[in-house]
């Protein structure tokens, strides 16, 4: 099995996908630094011009200096022209990167099963799409180009120091190399690798809290409590400022030797210039040469500098990376080698098992035991239960949301797994015990990405019971949800989602809870949409008014995550059980007033 690539060389495949471009922003960059450095050059000319007839400054070729000023102009511009060039060339490549690494991410996280949402947190995963891969734009559009220009810079240099003079280059070389060492053991060791990890552990788990905290401001708010109070974010950020301090102190020696070392360079050149020079001290081509190198030693430290950054950014960038992959290296659903496609559409559950499983705090919560049932094609099959008896966990389990533990799903007498998850999803139509809508127009969210028309959405709309307070809005169906919109009422979102449901018009429907929100006038008028919706369908419903499930075909009781009653309301109802005892209740709380009259004794 071939090795996955780690560090620079996993950040260089990733930056390959636009090879050709940053060839091109490499060669640039390596020429723009050598157009760069001519500018030095000509001054060294000067100098050895001026201090070889510094006896008769008369003598001095005046052509000559204007011919070094003129190559110093050209070689500035030349080079601000061929940086532009390769920063341009870098950044074409690094946009094209993020837009396929998002696409990417964005796909194979639609793949994955709800696990991976479940046991991931919303700001991590938030936080990975756009801060993580943001920094990876830095990389392909920055530091590449940097690095080679740095190289380039570098190399040319000390081909020009090493052509003038040995010693003094050598000097010179030495302090640079043992800079560079420091710089290279300061961000790259292990203390600061395992520092790196922790410290964006520290972000990823306050962003999270960060969420929660934003969130659930309206209990906040409610019970008069502060950002102190709500403790968990509270020490997420109090976690987050401790480990920047440290990651500060880790740094900080190393970093002050570095800049001492590199700034450094004249005091070194001088006592060797002067030295060389006390054995020979009439030659002014020497002079030239010692007042060369103590102009362009420090300017030998500029490039050197880009070096830090590209320590402590690839090490940063690398864990970014490290953090995409572990999304990436997530395997998602399975899909069927060879795909089966029913002929119809009941459903059936055969000994299906299934827990919940938290891979980061190794924890697994049996949802469902041995849970068998047969959901006819045309009827309407009810889930009931106490609260946590897994009848959300039984509707998530058709549209495949995650893998049976044990047992098998089946579609039409084809087990679901076996069918391709695009034309799974095609099969089903959900509407979600939470609604979710997005920030987007009132049209988009029933359309959800289709291409349908106005009578198409609207038509589904007025199925819904949600027409009416659509055309009352701003813009009608063009208005926006959510941020800079208009926000709905629980009732009036969860309708628009079951208008979503009903324009699919897929065989399959399942119904979590979802005139939960509704009043009882638009309760009625649902069901009566619904009830044209259904025919010819397989609905699912999980309901908690007992009342509005009563003419189902089948109604499965389930306690505990097993199925303990199968029937129809009008035998479960006379039989003693579950159902029964959840009917009485049912109807005993219609009759239940609030009062402010005190219990009487002995209630």
């Amino acid at each position: 099995m071939k090795k996955k690539k780690e560090g620079l060389g996993r950040l260089f495949q990733i930056a390959g996908q636009r090879k050709c471009l940053l060839v091109v922003a490499g060669v640039l960059s390596a020429l723009s630094a050598l157009c760069m450095l001519v500018p030095y050059w000509a001054v060294y000319g000067v100098m050895r011009e001026l201090l070889t007839h510094a006896a008769d400054l008369a003598a001095v070729d005046s052509r000559l200096l204007v011919s070094y000023g003129w190559q110093a102009f050209g070689g500035l511009a030349a080079g601000l022209v061929l940086l532009y060039g390769s920063l341009m060339a870098s950044h074409v490549a690094a946009f094209h990167t993020l837009y396929g690494l998002r696409v990417c991410l964005a796909e194979h996280i639609g793949r994955l099963s709800l696990g991976f949402l479940s046991n991931t947190s919303t700001g991590a995963i938030k936080k990975t799409m756009e801060q993580n891969i943001e920094k990876i734009e830095t990389f392909i559009a920055h530091t590449i180009p940097d690095m080679v220009g740095v190289v380039a810079t570098v190399t040319f240099l000390f081909v020009i120091f090493f052509s003038l003079d040995g010693w003094m280059a050598t000097v010179c070389l030495a302090c640079i190399v043992v800079s560079v060492l420091l710089q290279y053991a300061n961000f790259m060791g292990r203390k600061a690798r395992d520092f790196t990890a922790t410290y964006y552990d520290t972000q990823e788990q306050m962003s999270a809290s960060a969420v929660q905290y934003v969130r659930g401001m309206p209990v906040v708010k409610v019970f008069g409590q502060s950002v102190r109070s709500f403790r968990h974010f509270h020490d997420e950020i109090m976690n987050y400022k401790t480990w920047a301090l440290k990651v500060c102190d880790t740094y900080q020696n190393g970093l002050v030797a570095f800049t001492v070392l590199l700034n450094s360079l004249v005091t070194f050149i001088l006592p060797t210039g002067l030295l060389l020079l006390s054995r020979e001290p009439d030659n002014v081509a020497l002079a030239a040469v010692w007042l060369f190198f103590i102009i362009m030693g420090p300017g030998a430290a500029s490039p050197v500098y880009k070096l830090m950054f590209l320590g402590g950014g690839t090490r940063e960038i690398d864990e970014c990376v490290k953090r995409l992959d572990r999304i990436l290296d997530r395997q998602p659903v399975p899909e069927p080698v060879s795909p089966e496609t029913p002929q119809a559409y009941d459903i059936e559950f055969r000994h299906v098992s299934f827990a919940y499983e938290n891979s980061g705090q190794q924890t697994r919560t049996e949802a469902l035991r041995d849970v068998s049932f047969h959901a006819r094609q045309g009827e309407i099959t009810a889930l009931v239960g106490p609260s946590g008896s897994g009848k959300s966990t039984v509707a998530s389990l058709i549209p495949r949301f995650w893998d049976v533990g044990e047992g098998s799903i089946l579609i039409g007498g084809v087990d679901i797994r076996h069918i391709a998850q695009e034309k799974l999803m095609d099969l089903v139509s959900f509407v979600f015990q939470d609604t979710f809508l997005f920030y987007d127009t009132i049209y988009e969210n029933i359309a959800v990405g289709r291409h349908v028309s106005r009578e198409e959405v609207e038509r589904a709309a007025r199925a819904a019971q949600c027409h009416d307070f659509i055309e009352r809005l701003p813009e009608g169906y063009d208005t926006r949800i959510g941020e800079r919109g208009v926000y709905l009422s629980g009732g009036e979102a969860q309708r628009v989602c079951v208008a979503r449901a009903i324009l699919k018009n897929a065989p399959i429907l399942v119904l979590d809870e979802a005139t939960a929100f509704a009043d009882p006038e638009n309760e009625y008028r649902m069901q009566q949409a619904l009830q044209e919706l259904i025919r010819d369908k397989t609905v699912i419903i999980i309901a908690h008014r007992l009342q509005s499930i009563i003419s189902a075909r089948q109604i499965v009781v389930m306690k505990e995550g097993r199925v303990v009653q199968t029937g129809t309301h009008q035998v479960l109802s006379t039989v003693s059980g579950t159902y029964k005892r959840m009917w009485d209740a049912y109807t005993d709380a219609t009759r239940w007033e609030l009062t402010n009259q005190p219990a009487s004794a002995g209630y």
